[in-house]
């Protein structure tokens, strides 16, 4: 498996925000030790608001796609967390041609150009305890695994691995943004609940291209 067609990427996604939607107490656990312990709550209702959008209905191009999930996640989770998760699947594809279908490489570059993005909006680096520090790690797996030739699948693992690793690092860092900041140093052996539901995405992503690829 090498593309997916805009009907393949719609189940992918659909299939993100199940995952998504059952990490509810999983998320609002982790926030309730460094936030305000809503995050989960967010992250679910933007989730179920996806899979309202999506379920009915079809879309021409990749972008399309992308901005339908990522204007739903804006509009219905509202505060920070809803532009930023907004902004990891609308900026990527801004004043991109539109495409049919979706190899590693496209999903590289959009998830490239939205980490960049969201960069610049919220000033974040990685080490700052936040999602920049699973974004970028994934985005990096993506490009490196397409610069490989790796098929869908196997590139999409690389992705989740790498967000992982950037998750479980989050624990080794004091937070520079947001309520947690105020912790200082007794955030640390704590995880960002952000970074988690990167990690979670884009472990969903890889376990719906492996399942499928087992299939076929």
């Amino acid at each position: 498996m090498n593309t997916l067609d805009t009907r393949q990427l719609k189940d992918m996604f659909l299939f993100v925000a199940q995952r998504v939607v059952e990490s509810e107490d999983f998320l609002t656990e982790i926030d309730l030790k460094l936030g305000d312990g809503d995050h989960g709550f967010g992250m679910a209702l933007g989730f179920k608001a996806v899979q309202e959008a999506l379920k009915d209905k079809e879309f021409e191009t990749v972008e399309n796609l992308f901005q339908e999930v990522g204007m739903t996640l804006l509009d219905t989770m509202g505060g920070a967390s809803g532009v930023l998760f907004g902004t990891m699947f609308i900026s990527g594809i801004v004043g991109l041609e539109p495409h049919k279908e979706a190899d590693l490489a496209l999903l590289a570059g959009i998830y490239r150009r939205s980490l960049e993005a969201l960069k610049r909006r919220g000033k974040a680096q990685v080490g700052d305890k936040t999602m920049v520090d699973a974004f970028e790690p994934a985005v990096v797996g993506l490009e490196e695994a397409a610069a490989e030739n790796a098929d869908l699948p196997a590139g999409l693992a690389m992705g989740a691995e790498c967000a992982k690793k950037g998750m479980e690092h989050t624990r080794d860092c004091v937070a520079k943004f947001g309520r947690a900041k105020s912790y200082g140093t007794k955030a640390l052996g704590l995880q960002d609940a952000g970074a988690t539901s990167v990690w979670i995405i884009f472990q969903a992503m890889s376990d719906w291209a492996s399942e499928r690829k087992g299939s076929e």
